[in-house]
This record gives C-alpha cells, structure tokens and sequence, in this order.
C-alpha cells in the first residue's frame, strides 16, 4: 500500500513538474486544481458504481443458488418415492400376467371374427376375382384382391404377435390362402400387358392406363405401410414388398426398346435404302409417341412421376442403343452418311426432338450425344476410306467410258458456242458434288475434307486423262486413218481441260468457305495446262504430218520450176485452222501454225536442196519465195481477222532470204546479210553459212569474209520478240562442206 501512494506521488510530482515548466504556467496553478479535482470526482464516481453493480451480481447468485439447493432436495425426496412405490408394485405386475394374455387373445379373435366372412368366403372370393381379371375389371379385381391379402396379413400378424416361432400355424394361414398369390400374379401380367400397350391404350381407351396406375400406386402404399410395421414389429407379409412401381418402369423401357428395334421392316438385301427407311421409321415413332406422352400419357400419371422427362429419356435411352449396334454393322458408304446425317443433324432437328411441341417440355442440350465421339470419328474415317476407293473405281470407269467415244466415227457433242466436248466433266463433277451434298448434310468441316479428297483424287485422275491422251495419239499415228475424228476428239480433250477447270472453280466457290488455295489447286493447273498443250501439240503434228509431203517439195527444182505445194499447204491450214476454232480460249493459243508454218518453210532453205545455177535462178527463186510469203500473210491475216505484227515479221523473214538469193552484185552481199542479222539477231553462223550454199555463186573467200565481219560486228539479242532461228538447226552436211571450205582458205591464206 505504501508502495503505491509513493507511486502515486512521483506520479503526481511528474505531472505538476510538466504543467508548471514556464513562469507564467504559475497564474493557472488554480485552473489546474480545478481541473483536477473535477477528474478525481469523476473517477471516484464511476468506482463507486462499479462496485455497487459487483455487489448487486453477488446477491443475485447468492439467491439462485439456495433455491436451486431447496430444489435439489424436493427432487431427491421425490425420487425416494417413486423408489419405495416401485418395489411395492412388482407384485402386483407379476400378477397381472393373465391379464396380458388375455388381451391378446381377444386381439386375436377380434381380427379373426373381423374377417370371418372373408375366411369362410375365401374360395368364392378368389374365384370371383379371377373373373374379373379375365374381364379387365382391374379395379374391382385388385379391391377383392386387396380384401383377401388384408385378411390374411391381419391372420399372420396377430399369430406372430401370439407366437412368432410356431412356423405351423403360420404355414396353415399362408396354404389356407394360397390362391391368392396366383391372382396377384395373374393380376400383374393383365397390369403389364396394358402398360405394354400404352401408345395405343391412352390413344383408345385412356381409363385403363389410368386404373392400372391407381392400382400400382396402392399397392405401393400398402409396400410403405408394410415395410414400416415390418421396422417397429419385425414382421412382413409374404410376397411384400411387391415393387410394382419398380417393375412399370421396367416395362415401360422394355415397350419403348421393344418400339425402337421393331421399326426395321426391310434389311439391305431386299432394298438399298434400308438404312434411309429404317432411319425415318423411328423418327417418326419416337416424335408420334412423344407428342402422345405430352398430349395424353402425362395426364394418367402422378405429377411425381415426371412422366414426360421420364419417356423422353427412356426414348433417347433406346435411340442411342440401336444407333450403335447399327454402327456396329458393316455399313457401306452411303449408309454411314445417312446415318451420321440423321444422328448429328436430324435427331435434335425440329423433325425430331427439337419439334415445337416436344422443346417446351425438355431441354434438349442436356441430353448425352447418341454417339460417342469416337465412333463417330470411327465411321468418318471408314466412310473416307470407302469414298476413296469408290470414286477412284468412278473415276477410272468414267475414263473408260469416255475412251470408247473417242473412237467413234460420228464427231463429239458441242456445246451452245459450238465448241467441241465430251460428257465426261459433267460426268466426274455430278458424282463430286453429289458426294459434297450428302457430306454437308454431316457438318461443314467433313465436307471441306471431303472437297479436298475430291481434288487430290482429280489430281491424280488428271495424270491419268493425260496419259490416256497420249495412247490416244500413239494409237492414231499406227494407223491415221483411225479413229476417224481424231481431231474432232483431241480437240474435245482440250476443251474438257478448260470445263475441268471451270467446275473446280465451281465446286470449291460452293462448298468451300475460305478463298484460299488449297495445297492440291498449282498441280491441278499444271496438269491440266500440260494435257491441254500435249493436245495441241498433238494437233499440229497431226497438221504436219498431212504437210510432210509439200513441205519436202519447197526450194527443190520441181518447186523452182513450178508446184503448188504452198498453195496446198494453205489450204490445209485454213482447214484445220477451221477446226481448231472450236477450241476454247485461252488454249486455242496453243494451236496457231503460223509460226511452224514458217519455220518449216525457212528449215527447207536450210536444208540445201538447191543451189541456183545463175542469177536468173537465184532472181526467179527470189520472187517465187517473195510471192510465197505473201500468200502466208494473206493466209494469217485472214485467219486472225487482224494485220499481227508478229505473223507480219515471221513473213518477212522468208522475204528478207529471198533479197539476199535475188541481190545480183555479189559484192553487196555482205550488206543484204547484214541487213538480215540485223532485223532478225537470233541468226546463227551456219544458217548464214547455209544461205549463202544456197545462192552459189559466194566464193569461199566472200564467205569467210562476211562470217568473220559479222561475228566482229554481231548485234547482241534483246530478247523483245520472239525469235525465229532459235529452233532451226542445219543438216550436218551442209555444216561439214563449211567446215572443209573455212579450212582450205585458211591454209590459203597462211601460204
């Protein structure tokens, strides 16, 4: 105590000493005391009631606690009672024993005369009962029933509350009322029978469904009764419980499955489209059923039977089973479309599950997919599989079909322009895009898949067309007599390259969402380009080989003396010109002879098959060939309908050879060359070497001369045209007899 009031004090000293720091702190030493002094009431006053609420707690306790002691001790008093009015009373239960027993059996005898009439009637009952349930009286069947099975579970309980273990009073109860079980059994088969039959029941008679459900919901109260008794007491009647409700569920989704697998009325050996029919067969089921469920069945069922969400899972339950034994078959490829479409599409479509009438009831994208995604993916990859080696087989009859027309001897169908084709285009894009439509009806990436196979297999056809056009041709230079419209028909296979092209365009502008290329689009080009330019080749050739023969006879001395192998060689042209105009663009650039035409010409010259003799035959070569290339230009001017100056320079090729054979002053001969080396650069020294063989009258020293001046002074090749001596070559002889000449006069000139 001590301790603290020298606490208090230094505590006290501490706070004066910090107000009174300053001087003039001392004018407020009586603010200070009063402050203080109102501090210290007010602390003293809040301890005071402190310590009085402490002590108002303490009295309170004080007081409960004697009364719960006072209670303590009544209840203890009261105990000691009960206790010695106990054991005073065993006695008198013991003796009340008989009383027990009495009471019992008087129970007994109660129920026993409460269903005497029913005991003694048992075998009329149970007769009249069977009636009944031959009648479908099922209601009236099941109250008899119902009165016999209450008699004798009232019998069997009150025995077994007498004497649970005298199994032979029990046994002659149950035998007495044997027949009973039968009817409750005959019963339940005239309950399943109608459950089933329930789309046509509810259809045709709604009130015996509505029976068989009451009768089904009785006893599966009596089942709840039972088992409750069977918890309090330990004992159930026999056959109890029943689990009828159990057991109509159970029909039910044997009805529904037994509906779903009875709608295949045809198999694949009777009709192609089995598949297709089976498949619509129970789309329609399954939606009549349902709008019934909705319509009429809900209504005969307690609403907590969710009779509605209950079929339509027990149908999408028995859907889902078929549907995979049928994949499960060996299905074709047309079959595994038709049933993919019906699965992913149809199924949930507004033509099944998704009818109007059916969505407002049950969500359907809850429902699980009729198909694991593996088994779908499963039956892609076999329906790719199929349509590979399918179309494949399509693809190579289509060709064969299409070779036998190549070999008729009527000329191919035209279209509306007049341009030569064959059916086989139409032919191969029908089956793509027949195949494309039925692959969209599976979903939009299948179908892109499907468009690309189609265009790797095109691909790989496409070589084969070309080969196939290559035989052609071979073929037809064994014997050119055959096929007769060999030209009519290569010029068909030419056509069909640009209608190919046209209907890829087509099918991939349809079928194809992106614009982008697809990896197999460069070498469908290529290929076609490559069959369309090997065709046009062939046709030229074809030209040739009819020309051949006046060809040979140019810058000879019949055709100095006269011939008319040019007049014939246009008029081929012009002829096959005629036919090659039912080319399509742009390959019927391919066939212009103008070009060949003139090279063949200038080759002859090359060839050294005359040399003029004098000036008055290099003169009358000159205009023959002067005259000559204004026939090819009147030729090609009037085929192309326009004065080209391509076909106008290629002429005047044959023209500027002419003015070096007709120069009549040999010492201007290097310049008519040089003229010439000068309009046409890609000129080479043998041609130069050859023309002058042709003229006759160069001396081995002017040749050598005009070869070396000009390979001095050569004019390099711009490459703006097309050139004209490129591709022609000169006979090795021709080159030999240089060769021998440049030597002697170099040996000559050495000397």
């Amino acid at each position: 105590m001590e301790e603290t009031n020298r606490e208090a004090v230094a505590t006290a000293v501490q706070r004066v000493a910090g107000m009174l720091q300053r001087s003039d702190q001392l004018d407020k030493v009586e603010q200070y005391c009063r402050r203080e002094a109102r501090k210290k009431a007010s602390v003293e006053a809040r301890l005071k009631a402190a310590i009085q609420s402490q002590l108002d707690g303490v009295r309170t306790g004080l007081s409960q606690l004697h009364n719960a002691l006072r209670d303590v001790k009544d209840i203890q008093n009261s105990l000691a009672d009960v206790s010695k009015d106990w054991r005073q009373s065993i006695n008198t239960i013991e003796n009340l024993k008989d009383v027990k027993d009495a009471v019992v059996q008087h129970s007994q005898l109660a129920s026993a005369v409460e269903n005497l009439k029913n005991i003694f009637s048992v075998p009329e009952i149970v007769a009249d009962t069977q009636v009944l349930i031959e009648q479908a009286e099922l209601l009236e069947a099941h109250r008899k029933l119902m009165d016999l099975e209450c008699s004798r579970d009232d019998l069997m309980y009150e025995q077994y509350r007498k004497d649970s273990k005298n199994t032979h009073d029990m046994n002659l109860i149950r035998n007495y009322f044997g027949a009973v079980q039968g009817l409750s059994d005959d019963l339940a088969k005239q309950l399943w029978m109608v459950l089933q039959r329930a789309m046509g029941t509810v259809r045709r008679d709604p009130t015996m469904l509505v029976s068989v459900v009451r009768i089904i919901e009785r006893e599966e109260k009596i089942d709840r009764r039972m088992l409750d008794r069977k918890k309090q007491m330990g004992f159930i009647p026999p056959s109890r419980p029943k689990r009828w409700t159990e057991k109509m569920f159970e029909v039910l989704e044997g009805t529904v499955t037994t509906r779903i697998e009875g709608s295949q009325s045809v198999t694949r050996e009777a009709d192609k489209m089995w598949m297709v029919r089976l498949l619509e067969i129970t789309r329609k089921y399954v939606l009549d059923d349902l709008i019934v469920v909705k319509n009429l069945m809900v209504q005969c069922f307690p609403p907590h039977y969710n009779t509605f969400d209950r079929f339509f899972k027990l149908y999408h339950k028995a859907v889902s089973m078929r549907v995979q034994e049928l994949a499960a078959e060996d299905l074709e490829a047309n079959e595994i479309v038709s049933l993919l479409t019906w699965v992913l599409n149809t199924y949930k479509s507004v033509e099944m599950m998704g009818h109007p009438e059916l969505v407002t009831e049950y969500d359907i994208h809850l429902m699980d997919p009729l198909l694991p995604q593996k088994v779908v993916d499963e039956l892609l990859s076999k329906y790719v599989q199929t349509f590979t080696s399918n179309i494949t087989g399509w693809l190579r009859k289509a060709l064969e079909t299409d070779k036998k027309d190549w070999f008729k001897e009527t000329e191919p169908e035209a279209d509306q322009d007049g341009y030569y084709q064959t059916t086989l285009p139409a032919i191969v894009f029908q089956m793509f895009e027949q195949n494309l439509q039925v692959a969209a009806q599976i979903d939009e990436t299948f179908k892109e898949e499907v468009l690309k196979l189609c265009l790797k297999q095109m691909n790989s056809f496409l070589i084969r067309y070309r080969e196939e056009a290559i035989a052609y041709k071979e073929d037809h230079l064994r014997d050119r007599q055959l096929p007769q419209c060999y030209v009519q028909y290569m010029i068909a296979i030419i056509n069909n390259c640009h209608t190919f092209k046209e209907s890829i365009n087509s099918l991939k502008k349809k079928f194809l969402k992106s614009t982008e290329a697809t990896q197999n689009d460069a070498a469908i080009e290529r290929t076609l380009n490559d069959v369309a330019k090997d065709g046009c080749q062939f046709l030229l050739d074809e030209v040739f080989l009819d020309l051949e023969h006046h060809l040979s006879e140019l810058l000879t001395r019949k055709w100095l003396t006269g011939t008319h192998a040019v007049d014939t060689i246009c008029v081929t042209v012009e002829d096959y010109f005629n036919d090659f105009a039912k080319i399509k663009r742009p390959f019927n650039t391919y066939v212009v002879s103008h070009r060949r035409v003139v090279v063949e010409y200038i080759k002859a010259v090359m060839q050294k098959r005359i040399t003029f003799k004098n000036a008055d035959e290099r003169r009358e070569g000159a205009d023959r060939m002067i005259k000559e290339a204004e026939q090819f230009k009147f030729l090609f001017r009037k085929l192309t309908a326009v004065s080209g100056e391509e076909t106008d320079r290629l002429c005047d090729a044959i023209a500027a050879i002419a003015e070096v054979f007709k120069l009549t002053d040999p010492t201007l001969l290097y310049l008519e060359v040089s003229t010439l080396v000068s309009k046409y650069p890609d000129i080479r020294e043998e041609h130069i070497v050859a023309l002058l063989a042709v003229r006759g009258d160069a001396s081995r020293e002017m040749k050598q001369m005009i070869i070396e001046t000009l390979n001095q002074n050569k004019p390099s090749y711009a490459g703006n045209t097309q050139p004209i001596f490129k591709d022609i070559t000169v006979p090795t002889a021709t080159m030999t007899s240089m060769s021998s000449s440049m030597a002697a006069t170099a040996n000559k000139l050495l000397k």
